[in-house]
């Protein structure tokens, strides 16, 4: 315990402690004033000064506690501080909203162990990467949601993104138009000066009924209100998956063959961003680590050491053994002329 109190102790004028080579010259001259004050008597024999007491045995205690005190007192001069390292983040940050197809296509497993837990643990870890940044999440399917608004609560969002499954809250179908619409109206909201959207999909426009805004309207709602989208297709090749019927397998036409890339990239073109193309989790990985090196969010770190003085103790001790020291002489060890 005392070992892990000492390591992070430090001391502001170390070179006090060089004041602890007085201590020998103070007990070499204790032993030359008490040896010279001794009175002498010339005896047959010593036998009858043999008997000691426990008052002889510690004559020497008062000295002892000055010696304490003054190491003590030394200690407290060279002024013991406890260091904490800290650092503070200041910067103009993002607003960002990750915008994510729920549809049951999300749920293929042609990139292990689904596309959507594999979107899910990426979006995480980026999100975790934007200490600074407000981000929000938007979901869509055959309609739109805010699952989480733009915030800086990186728990409370995380949360969101873990808790995402396909076609759980949501109509079936597939309206990036709408998806795209509320998260750009998510932004429109926020006073930050950059605004950005990465929309992650793996197919193409597949309305209901209800849909009310299709893609190239919310592309010019983006456009109006310079919001930069990034798209993401995400998906296999059609090589990459096979169902089985019975006891033969069979190609499976994935859904990454129905990505819509011309509608994806005439949106990331046109507000600013880029298209991406994800066939693995590597490969969304590494879309993310570029987005995030395009979007880069002006951070000042300032590192600072925090000091907390632990002299005091000392001083206090120093002056209860100097009381104590006082108190023994003139009471229990007072000598008499």
């Amino acid at each position: 315990m005392l070992y892990n109190w000492l390591k992070d102790i430090n001391f502001a004028y170390p070179w006090m402690l060089g004041l602890f080579v007085l201590l020998p010259v103070l007990i070499l001259w204790y032993i030359k004033r008490y040896n010279s004050r001794q009175g002498t008597l010339k005896v047959s024999s010593a036998y009858a000064f043999t008997v000691t007491s426990w008052k002889n045995r510690l004559r020497h205690l008062p000295f002892i506690v000055r010696l304490l005190a003054l190491s003590c007192l030394i200690l407290a001069l060279a002024r013991p501080q406890k260091g904490n390292n800290e650092e503070r983040m200041e910067g103009e940050g993002i607003d960002i909203v990750l915008c994510m197809d729920v549809s049951g296509s999300m749920g293929s497993k042609d990139i292990l162990p689904s596309r959507m837990e594999v979107a899910k643990e990426v979006a995480e870890e980026f999100v975790r990467s934007r200490p600074l940044d407000r981000i929000g999440l938007v979901i869509f399917s055959g309609e739109s949601f805010t699952q989480c608004p733009i915030t800086t609560d990186r728990n409370t969002l995380i949360t969101q993104i873990q808790t995402l499954e396909s076609r759980r809250y949501l109509k079936d179908g597939t309206v990036i138009g709408e998806g795209l619409a509320t998260a750009v109206d998510r932004l429109s909201k926020s006073d930050g000066k950059s605004k950005v959207i990465i929309l992650i999909t793996d197919g193409k426009e597949d309305p209901p009924d209800t849909r009310l805004i299709d893609p190239l309207t919310a592309l010019e709602i983006a456009k109006s209100r310079q919001v930069r989208v990034h798209t993401i297709g995400m998906g296999a090749t059609a090589s990459n998956i096979v169902e089985v019927t019975g006891h033969q397998p069979r190609p499976k036409n994935p859904a990454i063959d129905f990505i819509d890339e011309d509608l994806l990239r005439k949106i990331a073109n046109e507000t600013g961003g880029r298209y991406f193309r994800a066939r693995d989790k590597d490969a969304l990985q590494n879309i993310y680590n570029q987005i995030d090196k395009l979007e880069k969010s002006k951070v000042d770190i300032t590192s600072f050491r925090r000091y907390e003085e632990k002299f005091l103790p000392f001083v206090l001790a120093a002056l209860a053994l100097l009381f104590l020291e006082i108190a023994l002489r003139f009471t229990v060890f007072k000598k008499f002329p």
